[in-house]
């Protein structure tokens, strides 16, 4: 009796609001994977006065999530680096390995008869990482915290060569305000974290004391309608002058992989 009740139910709800309701939830979703090689430059005044160089590695993820007809669209993505890099005489070396969340929200305009797609918005960026300098006996490493505030805008152009269809995307990010952990000038890891001696170690940053640089430019090229083969280049230029020292971490990376689009649709009754 019950199931005879709900499906008279069922059929007195238009079917036109189900597809209504369907559409508002459904999500339309560009997952771009990639791996990137390319040179790493360093300098930590806190381990070192030299400045290293040296070739790193990377894994980039992308993920932008839209539903239909909506003009803001959310930014996800994951970068993670590794590099061993060497001072200018080539008789110590450092390593350095870094994660970044970055997550945001961006509005789209389409111009060009929907050929060019362009977003501006903000991101948050969390930063995890560490330096370590394989000659130091005291104080060998340097870790990484930052938490930034960044601006953001894409471009997004759809075009054809000889007939195939190809899409060019750029990224641009850029520090407004945040805050980062660091040692004082001359203070130990062990001050810091064994005798619990507190020296101005969370240090709020602007773009004028963190300044930072990261693009993001690739090359879309399809393989079938929902995959896409992408290459790419990704740089990305961090500096911070804190606690009087300096620290910069410069990346350049060829990137290679592939993007995928597909849609997330809820079940419906």
């Amino acid at each position: 009796m019950l199931s005879v009740v709900f499906s008279l139910a069922l059929s007195c709800v238009p079917y036109s609001g189900l597809l209504a309701q369907s559409a508002d939830y459904q999500k339309h979703i560009t997952r771009s994977t990639m791996i990137g090689i390319g040179s790493t430059k360093v300098l930590d005044t806190y381990l070192s006065q030299e400045h290293f160089s040296g070739t790193g590695l990377s894994f980039l993820n992308i993920e932008e999530r839209q539903k239909p007809d909506r003009h803001w669209m959310t930014l996800v993505e994951h970068e993670a680096n590794i590099s061993l890099v060497k001072d200018r005489v080539e008789s110590k070396q450092e390593i350095e390995g870094a994660y970044n969340l970055y997550w945001g929200r961006l509005r789209s305009w389409h111009l060009l008869d929907g050929r060019l797609r362009l977003q501006a918005g903000a991101v948050g960026n969390i930063s995890l990482g560490v330096i370590y300098n394989t000659a130091n006996s005291n104080n060998p490493a340097q870790a990484r915290a930052h938490l930034n505030l960044m601006p953001a805008a894409t471009a997004t152009y759809q075009f054809q060569i000889f007939g195939r269809p190809l899409s060019a995307r750029y990224e641009l990010a850029l520090p407004l305000c945040g805050i980062m952990f660091s040692p004082n000038y001359g203070q130990s890891y062990y001050e810091i974290f064994s005798q619990g001696n507190y020296d101005h170690n969370a240090v709020p940053t602007t773009f004028v004391s963190a300044p930072e640089w990261r693009q993001i430019l690739s090359i879309d090229a399809n393989l079938s309608r929902r995959i896409t083969l992408r290459i790419g280049y990704l740089g990305n230029m961090q500096q911070a002058k804190v606690n009087n020292l300096r620290q910069h971490v410069y990346t350049h990376r060829f990137l290679i992989g592939i993007t995928k689009r597909f849609s997330i649709i809820p079940r419906t009754l």
